[in-house]
């Protein structure tokens, strides 16, 4: 069984679309108006005394969905990458946690492509790695679609030339 040592520990060498930013957006902003309109409504039902703080929130709560949609992608752009060498993939992604994934290429069991609407729309796809671990799998986000086919092509190779290992 190989050793990583910290010395061999590094950021993934590759970096998601840029294009992701939008997908991102588009996806923050969805949800941020169905959570103003659902407290707007909220807020439309009076009781006997009228007052102005229903609507003051409903206002923050705009504001703030407005400063993630401005704010929060480009954060996740520089936090999420990704590399696939010879012996392992390596994935870097999450938004207040960061989480490393490092599957050896030996242990990959199938490589999945998904692309819904927004994804395909935008020429993205997410490559899925799936271990026998009780971890799952490891998502590789926010690639180029011909990338992702060259990827998972790439990576099933890998995974049938590597021997596994003998423990």
């Amino acid at each position: 069984m190989t050793q990583i040592t910290t010395a061999q520990l590094r950021p993934p060498a590759h970096r998601v679309e840029r294009r992701s930013l939008v997908m991102w957006r588009v996806r923050l902003a969805v949800s941020s108006v169905a959570a103003v309109i659902g407290a707007g409504l909220l807020s439309s039902v009076q009781t006997t005394v009228p007052s102005a703080w229903p609507w003051v929130g409903s206002g923050a709560l705009l504001a703030t969905a407005v400063a993630a949609v401005l704010l929060l992608p480009p954060w996740w752009f520089r936090l999420h990458r990704w590399e696939v060498t010879g012996t392992a993939v390596y994935v870097r992604a999450g938004y207040l946690r960061r989480e490393w994934g490092i599957t050896a290429t030996s242990h990959v069991q199938t490589v999945d492509i998904r692309r819904g609407p927004l994804e395909q729309r935008l020429g993205l796809a997410t490559v899925l790695v799936t271990t026998a671990s009780a971890k799952g799998e490891l998502k590789l986000h926010g690639l180029d679609a011909t990338t992702a086919a060259e990827l998972a092509e790439r990576l099933l190779i890998l995974a049938h030339a590597t021997p596994g290992d003998a423990t």
